[in-house]
């Protein structure tokens, strides 16, 4: 099967260092295609720059398209070291820097736009314009049960089980459990195809660590939400609170049959936002990207004439 960073950007996969939230370098898979003003794609959790094929060449037209896998995901470096609960959010602060001398325009989804939302309030002078997708600001439980499951699995278990490569012997099992998840959250399941599913796998079955840092990173957000529940502090509480500070242009999209987080969270979210726009995109799931990507490319391009 051909290469997908081969086959989506001129220079094929490339590398960037960076110091990770824990002072330790690492390495960041990203590819970029286009010229003009940077935009970055920003995948969600358990997902990679793949989640984006459908964007890339479309923006590229008329932007340095730009779409990175996040510390642990996809095909960038997976160090099994604790992580801080805000290791994301200095981490894409570090990964702009490091690409773009300027001003970026973001489009994230899912958590990766909860994580923009952070940067735009702790690193304003990184973002010219915001466009999230789906964004799980107001969440009141992780939304989907294998979520819960590998968050409650103690550390020592999954990497454990990850080390052996399990996932590897175990592919087929691995990609049929991975297609019933994507089409959970697609409002047309029937558009997921055997190629979609191999690539969207490929990283949990190949690269050791894979499963182990997405764990790590559902037992993060299981903690935030529950210390949001219970009016404890934490990241997310605080993003919320100053989402009124937030002064770039935002759109925000959401899908009108996200199962995940009701369209309400995107008025709610729109009303904290000076000056902020909502698009809900219909016949849409959690899966915008996929799911919707010419309704999430059509409002991308509209926003930023």
């Amino acid at each position: 099967m051909k290469d997908w960073w081969q086959a989506t950007f001129p220079q094929g996969r490339q590398t960037l260092k960076i110091i990770d939230a824990n002072g330790y370098p690492v390495s960041i898979s990203y590819g970029e295609k286009g010229t003009g003003k940077p935009l970055f794609l920003i995948h969600g959790i358990g997902s990679w720059s793949y989640n984006w094929r459908y964007s890339v060449e479309p923006l590229s037209k008329y932007f340095r398209v730009i779409c990175f896998d996040a510390k642990g995901y996809g095909f960038s470096e997976k160090p099994l070291r604790k992580e801080r609960h805000d290791h994301q959010l200095i981490e894409l602060s570090r990964i702009i820097s490091g690409l773009c001398n300027e001003p970026a325009i973001i489009v994230a989804e899912s958590l990766g736009a909860l994580v923009s939302l952070g940067l735009a309030l702790a690193y304003p002078q990184l973002i010219e314009k915001l466009i999230v997708v789906n964004v799980p600001i107001f969440p009141e439980r992780l939304p989907h049960w294998g979520m819960w499951l590998l968050s409650q699995l103690p550390t020592e278990i999954v990497k454990a089980i990850d080390s052996t490569r399990f996932p590897y012997f175990f592919a087929p099992i691995m990609r049929e459990l991975m297609r019933l998840e994507r089409r959970s959250v697609l409002y047309d399941p029937s558009i997921l195809t055997d190629e979609d599913v191999y690539w969207l796998t490929y990283p949990f079955v190949e690269f050791p660590g894979t499963i182990a840092k997405v764990a790590e990173d559902l037992q993060i957000a299981a903690a935030e939400i529950e210390h949001l529940q219970a009016k404890k502090p934490s990241l997310i509480t605080k993003i919320q609170n100053y989402l009124h500070k937030i002064k770039c242009p935002t759109l925000i999209l959401w899908g009108k049959q996200d199962s995940w987080f009701p369209c309400s969270d995107g008025e709610k979210l729109r009303s904290r936002i000076p000056n902020a726009q909502l698009k809900i995109l219909p016949n849409c799931g959690h899966d915008a990207s996929a799911g919707a990507n010419q309704a999430v490319n059509a409002a991308v391009l509209e926003f930023l004439k």
